[in-house]
């Protein structure tokens, strides 16, 4: 069964929100502010975690970890593409292993040849913004979040030939306005539950001893190319590598039933 799960009701969070603010209301009026003023600042802070958890589900779903009884491990590969999409895609073929790559719409405009590359060796791509507005996705309106969605869906879509079904919040940041865009492309969000901070961390030993840690049957590992530090292929041939030790297989979720990711649907 495909692990794929596009939002269903993106609004959900909105009459809980409103409901919550009622109840912290009325029990500010009846105790005053002693108590009201925590429970508005706790209320606040949930909601603030919702938007910076990259595991939160409090928006909408996220899928943080292949199915139960999957035996093999998702390769995902952020922010391409870039000058390390050939190697790493060499690099991946070396070790007869699959991949999907979060593409930045922008990137992927730039370059088509890598991205038709990516799909022609048998991996998959995926949704990563247009832009990649690193420092302030998390603050999106729903007209911006809108266009940085389906921007980068119809980039990839003409480009490949095939619309993406996956989608990685940047950063992993997901605010309120995040699900119903991605419900509109037959979008499902994918967060992680191993990463090795290889954006920003240049020393290869450390990066693939933290993704090593959490490596187990149907883990999600969170992979970049394109870094500043110039050795994220090294860097991804490591966690290969330590894939190969443990027997574990990178392996591609299940495809979503027919129709799904289809933006005219």
């Amino acid at each position: 069964m495909s692990p794929h799960r596009p939002p269903r009701r993106p609004y959900l969070w909105l009459p809980l929100v409103l409901a919550s603010q009622a109840v912290i209301a009325w029990v500010w009026w009846q105790c005053g502010w002693q108590v009201g003023l925590p429970l508005l600042l706790a209320s606040h802070a949930l909601c603030l975690w919702g938007v910076l958890a990259p595991g939160s589900r409090l928006y909408g779903p996220v899928l943080r970890r292949l199915p139960e009884g999957e035996v093999g491990v998702w390769l995902t590969i952020d922010d391409g593409p870039s000058d390390d999409t050939r190697p790493l895609l060499d690099l991946l073929d070396a070790h007869a292993a699959r991949a999907t790559f979060f593409l930045v719409g922008e990137r992927a405009a730039t370059r088509p040849d890598l991205v038709r590359e990516i799909v022609a060796r048998g991996h998959g791509i995926g949704n990563h913004s247009h832009r990649h507005l690193q420092a302030r996705f998390w603050a999106l309106g729903p007209a911006q979040m809108r266009r940085e969605i389906a921007d980068c869906q119809r980039t990839l879509t003409t480009i490949a030939g095939q619309a993406p079904v996956w989608f990685r919040s940047v950063v992993g940041h997901s605010n309120p306005f995040v699900h119903a865009p991605l419900r509109d492309a037959g979008l499902a969000r994918v967060a992680w539950s191993a990463r090795g901070f290889d954006a920003v961390e240049s020393d290869t030993a450390k990066v693939v001893a933290r993704i090593d840690a959490d490596l187990a049957p149907g883990a999600i590992v969170l992979l970049h190319e394109g870094a500043r530090h110039g050795r994220n292929v090294e860097m991804v041939a490591g966690v290969l590598e330590r894939l190969r030790v443990r027997g574990l297989r990178p392996v591609l979720p299940a495809p979503p039933a027919d129709g799904a990711g289809d933006p005219t649907r």
